[in-house]
């Protein structure tokens, strides 16, 4: 585009879209073909693969995701997993030692846990708020520090900034896992953060209708996962980046209501007799709000809490609610609830669960763009003494 868009609704309509538009179409048309015509050696055109992740579909929305990450370069991928594996492969080889925070989605800590000593890498846990203490981990092969802003299940919220200077002043990759956020409450490569990786499965796409994964950030590491992603095969599928390409455009107007409604259940469920301990970062009580209001913009549609019965009164409470779905996965535009140590984090082991604080109790709800009131009414009734 001649003249670049600065704010981000804009930006998450407008940038990468092709000019002139392809026959004139409006909205990216679907190229399903996966192999395109080749002008031979010398030619300006490149192979188009969709392996390669250069089809038209994937260029403008990489282009569009550059753009809104605000980052050198972008990257998509089939899924969020294979964005976190390419993103760690794209750095890290056989000898090599990453940080990584404590807890992690659990995917992500299974890859960890398991996968990355298979291939010789090895890994120590950090705790997100305490950067004093991580320089005692740093080994002379440590090459990368991995976090999430906001930590699935109980929402921490890190030390953004001291991230960023630990890994400048330790020759660090400082990657993170932004998907509960979205680009909307942050921006980590404005801030200094070397790779963003987002699951474009949850709050970018925002429609429960795909599977895909992000990678944005410095060029030449965005380029090296790229060569990850065709030797792994983790590619997207057309279509699925047109609907992540339309997903996107409404993803400002989204999370401003999935902040607002997660704020109303909160708060909602603090007062409520019968809930104990209910973490979200825009509560004044959570011990995350002082970090959460500094790096954030909004403190994201994600909520946690512990009913005073355990996994017995949760389930109960599940079988009582109406609206909400009770399924894993998160972003949509629908309000989901699940118990994480059942879903995403039945990976870890119970010792392992109870040592990140995810008790068999704990209720994630991913708050959807539903009227507030209906929310906090289903779940008043649903909740029981």
């Amino acid at each position: 585009m001649a003249h670049e868009p600065r704010g981000l609704t804009t930006q998450l309509v407008h940038a990468g879209e092709p000019i002139p538009r392809i026959a004139g179409a409006v909205a990216m048309p679907v190229f399903q073909s996966s192999t395109f015509e080749f002008g031979g050696p010398g030619a300006s055109s490149e192979v188009r693969y969709i392996r390669l992740s250069n089809t038209p579909n994937h260029a403008a929305l990489a282009a569009k995701l550059a753009v809104v990450e605000a980052s050198e370069a972008a990257l998509v991928a089939a899924s969020g997993m294979a964005a976190v594996s390419a993103a760690m492969l794209a750095v890290l080889k056989a000898g090599d030692h990453i940080l990584v925070q404590d807890p992690l989605y659990g995917g992500t800590h299974a890859f960890v846990r398991h996968d990355l000593p298979d291939l010789g890498i090895e890994h120590d846990v950090v705790r997100g708020d305490l950067p004093e203490t991580w320089k005692a981990k740093l080994r002379p092969t440590t090459r990368m520090i991995w976090v999430e802003t906001i930590a699935n299940p109980l929402l921490q919220v890190p030390e953004l900034d001291a991230v960023v200077t630990f890994a400048r002043e330790h020759g660090l990759v400082a990657a993170i896992d932004n998907t509960f956020a979205s680009p909307v409450n942050y921006r980590p490569c404005a801030a200094g953060f070397d790779l963003a990786i987002e699951s474009a499965t949850k709050y970018l796409n925002g429609h429960t209708d795909i599977v895909a994964g992000v990678i944005a950030g410095r060029a030449d590491l965005v380029e090296r996962a790229a060569l990850k992603l065709k030797h792994l095969g983790g590619s997207l599928d057309p279509h699925a980046c047109f609907l992540l390409q339309r997903g996107l455009k409404t993803l400002a107007l989204r999370i401003a209501r999935h902040n607002a409604n997660a704020l109303t259940l909160a708060e909602f469920l603090e007062r409520r007799d019968g809930v104990g301990r209910v973490h979200y970062p825009g509560l004044p009580s959570s011990p995350e709000h002082a970090r959460a209001k500094r790096y954030l913009q909004g403190f994201g549609g994600m909520v946690s809490f512990e009913l005073e019965g355990g996994a017995e009164a949760a389930d109960a409470m599940f079988a009582r609610l109406v609206l909400p779905a009770v399924a894993p996965s998160l972003g949509g535009v629908e309000t989901l609830v699940t118990r994480p140590s059942t879903t995403s984090h039945a990976g870890l082991s119970p010792t392992e669960r109870a040592g990140a604080g995810i008790t068999d109790g704990l209720v994630r709800v991913s708050v959807g763009i539903e009227d507030a009131e209906d929310l906090v009414e289903d779940f008043d009734r649903a909740i029981r003494i």
